[in-house]
């Protein structure tokens, strides 16, 4: 009797098992079928798993267009339209050609520089700089070359022609350094271990900034050299340097600042020891005197600091207080280092803080693209990038609003730069490129 009913048990838990199963069988069975979307690639003793296989419904192209950061592209722009509008202004007094007056022939060559510029953009943005940075060190080669070259020439900022085209090749050198300090922190470690040692990553960099840094000061553009300083830090700091290589450096740097300011300096730069000495006796007294000497600093100051929220209005007149329209500002300039000054008196605080907004959201997006790189190369260039662009806008802006001395250096996108617009437009594309290639096939050992 019991063992009747310990089978009668059994059989019972034994039909109740054999009813779950049947319930996830058909449970599964109701599931879509999970594709094949994973291939794995035997390849030189690994295996790579494959991208997703996505339906053939986009070409390559277009899907990079629509992966394309596109907060980065209309910030870019938006600076750029900004600055036609803030030439025009700022360009009046110059004169102009083909019957345009200063402002109107200054602000089209913007727009034909922007033109130039969109293009390069866009292929840049959509090619993998892993291909573009191969041309760093040939493209560093022959900036350093074009900037020995530009030294023999007298016109104040050492310009080269070549037929209808004026660029500095300092702008040149910076944009391929950073490039080219990608390319070999990336590579270099390739061929051998001894490469990987932080101290030659600190000498590599310490030398692709040095010479063009020399090279420039020695020019007297005390403004563009600064530039090399925080793209070697930006650079140093994403290359992952230990922390006790960084102190050393820093107490290096700071023992270096006396030599380099009372001894080097004044030997490549009288001007720039001058600007230096004036605007230390402007911080030490808290006042700038109005000299000749102190011209540029004690109006441009003004003209920030009276324009009050909503600012003078665009093209603002002598009528309305204008300082620019009275050429205080210095008028053969305004158009290019003093524009943060114009675009201040006219459009008031608020508008000079838009600007500052925009720009910060330009490096923000860019910081941002950097987290997401997929090697070491991309984020130097993002970093570098970011280096650049804060230093020339820290050093425009700040010497507008006596945080710095004068440097005459021009407002990434908003300036009347000619070429240095393209190629600010060139490091951005690599940038955005930086981020439509951010995913790449990854490797598990076989």
């Amino acid at each position: 009797m019991i063992g009747e009913t310990l089978s009668t048990e059994v059989e019972a838990v034994d039909e109740g098992r054999l009813i779950q199963d049947r319930k996830r069988m058909s449970s599964w069975r109701s599931f879509p079928k999970i594709p094949r979307e994973l291939e794995l690639l035997e390849c030189s003793g690994t295996f790579s798993l494959g991208r997703v296989r996505e339906p053939e419904t986009m070409t390559p192209l277009f899907r990079k267009i629509l992966g394309m950061n596109w907060v980065l592209v209309l910030t870019m722009y938006g600076l750029l339209i900004f600055g036609i509008f803030a030439i025009e202004s700022a360009a009046r007094h110059l004169p102009g050609q083909d019957g345009m007056s200063g402002g109107e022939f200054f602000a089209s060559r913007h727009k034909m520089w922007m033109g130039l510029g969109t293009i390069v953009y866009f292929f840049s943005a959509l090619i993998d700089y892993r291909w573009v940075r191969w041309l760093g060190v040939p493209m560093y080669v022959i900036g350093l070359a074009l900037t020995v070259k530009a030294m023999g020439v007298d016109d104040g900022v050492h310009r080269l022609d070549f037929g209808r085209i004026s660029f500095q090749p300092a702008q040149l050198a910076i944009a391929a350094g950073i490039i080219a300090i990608a390319t070999l922190a990336q590579d270099l470690p390739k061929i051998h271990r001894f490469f990987t040692e932080p101290s030659f990553r600190v000498l590599l960099i310490a030398a692709l900034t040095g010479i063009p840094f020399l090279l420039v000061v020695k020019l007297g553009d005390m403004g563009s050299a600064l530039v090399w300083v925080p793209v070697a830090i930006v650079a140093i700091l994403v290359s992952g340097i230990p922390w006790r290589y960084l102190i050393l450096l820093t107490g290096i740097a700071v023992g270096m600042t006396p030599i380099a300011y009372f001894i080097a300096l004044p030997s490549v730069s009288e001007r720039g020891t001058e600007r230096i000495e004036m605007y230390l006796e402007s911080v030490d007294s808290g006042i700038v005197e109005k000299t000749d000497k102190n011209w540029a600093p004690y109006w441009v100051s003004t003209a920030v600091g009276k324009a009050g929220w909503k600012g003078l209005g665009w093209g603002a007149t002598d009528e309305r207080g204008s300082l620019h329209d009275k050429k205080y500002i210095p008028w053969k300039t305004a158009h290019n280092d003093y524009i943060f000054a114009v675009i201040a008196e006219e459009q008031g605080f608020r508008g000079a803080l838009l600007l500052v907004t925009a720009f910060a959201l330009l490096l923000i997006q860019c910081l941002f693209i950097a987290f997401y790189s997929r090697d070491l190369a991309g984020r130097i260039i993002v970093g570098g990038v970011v280096g650049l662009f804060f230093a020339h806008m820290f050093e425009n802006i700040g010497m507008c609003v006596l945080l710095t001395p004068i440097t005459g250096i021009p407002l990434p996108l908003v300036s009347y730069s000619g070429t240095f617009v393209v190629i600010c437009m060139f490091l951005l594309g690599l940038v955005q490129s930086v981020w439509v290639h951010r995913s790449k096939y990854i490797e598990v050992e076989a």
